[in-house]
């Protein structure tokens, strides 16, 4: 997650990257895909943390480094517990 300091446009990112329990079996080798999510005009986003199990829709854009969805819409699927 990436928090933007208060001097610039508010923008709330997350890199959203698939379990290697949920990914199908086959020859993929490597990282597993990474997606970076980004809302625009907000500081925060209630129950996007690290750990969450999300579930993302939106309009897929070419990033530099990666695909990116602009204001998705998201279902937070699950949450991790703090211990």
């Amino acid at each position: 997650m990436t928090f933007v300091p208060a001097d610039r446009t508010a923008e709330f990112s997350a890199i959203v990257s698939e379990d290697d329990a949920v990914r199908p079996a086959g020859p993929q080798k490597g990282r597993p895909p990474r997606l970076r999510v980004v809302w625009l005009g907000r500081r925060r986003v209630p129950g996007i943390e690290a750990g969450a199990e999300i579930r993302v829709e939106g309009m897929l854009a070419r990033g530099k480094d990666m695909p990116t969805i602009f204001n998705p819409r998201y279902e937070i699927l699950s949450r991790q517990e703090n211990e």
